[in-house]
């Protein structure tokens, strides 16, 4: 989509919303991933570098809570606002599909 057509739709907000949506869900994924591995391991050498890893991916996870938060995409605090987005997200993306 070219940036003018983005402009007037509110796609291009909406782009970036996506996409650090995306990168929250596959940070979580990651987190969870990293917690399995570091139960599993019986060596301390690999249980040292999960740990970093997961200490890692937690730090990411934040950094991208915080992005959003700032932006007004995700309401952590808010039941009623974030309902809000997301219907919103919703609305747009049925619209799309007509």
């Amino acid at each position: 989509m070219n940036s003018i057509l983005e402009g007037i739709t509110g796609m291009d907000k909406m782009s970036d919303q996506v996409i650090a949506t995306d990168f929250l869900i596959a940070a979580k994924s990651g987190i969870k991933n990293y917690s399995v591995a570091l139960s599993e391991t019986a060596s301390p050498e690999v249980r040292n570098v999960l740990r970093r890893q997961l200490d890692d991916a937690i730090n990411m996870h934040e950094r991208i809570t915080n992005y959003m938060m700032d932006n007004g995409y995700y309401h952590a605090y808010n039941p009623q606002e974030q309902f809000k987005v997301d219907m919103k997200v919703t609305d747009t993306a049925l619209s799309l599909a007509d």
